[in-house]
């Protein structure tokens, strides 16, 4: 806070400017906290845009922002975002409801958007024909994400689409907060948590503890959904730090591309939150399982969709 007065003031950004700044993951747990009801994560995200503006940015913010614009995904990936689906045929032209993926289930977590197509689908789900990074990464490192916010909501608009369902919890703030309010925005969880009795769940023997990603918890208070999803398959066993004061996976507002050290550090923090004798590590957010994993979650954190699909198989076992 003090940098960023000292920059409103006048000063010029140097490189540990910079680093303060970009360092922070705007995870929200300092705002929860703070008795004066600061936002500091908005002032940070207001600081980055201001130098970014004026040209002041980190190679990596600069790397990050070339590779959305340009392939339309934070990635850089040139591969089909759809390349996980099974049968691309006769995808529908208009619906009410469409699945937002998102960049890192597209192309990293593919099991993961093809398990929550199949079940979205059941309730008459599509997908957008040409879908790009939601603007996500960009707006939280200070860039804007019109063009590819532009082109998202025309093939919104186009499909007819009255809600839009997401499992990434950066793109659930950003279809939320940076998009015109034109249509319902839900996660998964939510839209799970809601359709509970029509998913024929069968009971799991598992014990399994939450992790509440700071875009779904924090930032819009969805606690109870993915805990009713879980315990209508099996037990729940809280991590010693979860709701809002859930400690960050360490992967938001682009420190795990600029700062992959401290990234996994507090990633590995989080795990030490987790309690004894769980089977898994549930969450509702991809880049949460990326970081936490690639920490020393070694695959036991896994999405609260691939809990309900194995649930939903169980029943013709």
């Amino acid at each position: 806070m003090l940098v960023m007065k000292r920059l409103a003031e006048g000063s010029k950004a140097n490189s540990d400017d910079l680093n303060c700044l970009n360092t922070c993951t705007t995870c929200g747990i300092c705002t929860e906290n703070c008795p004066s009801g600061v936002d500091p994560p908005q002032s940070i995200e207001d600081a980055r845009r201001i130098l970014v503006s004026s040209g002041t940015m980190t190679d990596t913010q600069s790397s990050l922002s070339e590779r959305a614009n340009f392939s339309g995904n934070v990635l850089g990936d040139s591969s089909s975002r759809i390349g996980w689906l099974r049968d691309q045929r006769g995808l529908p032209h208009k619906a009410d409801l469409v699945y937002f993926v998102g960049c890192l289930a597209s192309y990293r977590y593919p099991d993961i958007a093809a398990k929550t197509f199949d079940i979205l689908r059941r309730f008459g789900a599509a997908l957008l024909p040409d879908e790009k990074c939601c603007g996500s990464p960009l707006l939280r490192t200070g860039f804007d994400a019109r063009e590819l916010i532009d082109s998202n909501l025309t093939q919104i608009k186009d499909m007819g689409a009255k809600t839009l369902i997401t499992g990434c919890a950066g793109c659930y703030t950003t279809l939320k907060n940076s998009y015109p309010d034109e249509f319902e925005v839900l996660s998964v969880p939510e839209f799970l948590a809601e359709h509970i009795s029509e998913l024929n769940l069968k009971p799991l023997e598992l014990t399994v503890t939450y992790h509440d990603p700071c875009h779904l918890g924090r930032r819009h208070k969805i606690y109870d959904g993915p805990r009713k999803v879980i315990e209508a398959i099996c037990d729940l066993k809280e991590m010693k730090a979860n709701r809002n004061q859930s400690r960050c996976c360490g992967g938001g507002g682009g420190v795990r591309s600029g700062y992959r050290d401290l990234s996994l550090g507090m990633a590995r923090k989080r795990l030490l939150d987790v309690p004894a004798g769980v089977d898994y590590i549930v969450t509702s957010c991809p880049l949460c399982i990326r970081n936490l994993n690639d920490a020393g979650g070694d695959g036991k954190v896994i999405d609260l969709v691939d809990l309900v699909s194995e649930a939903i198989q169980a029943i013709g076992k």
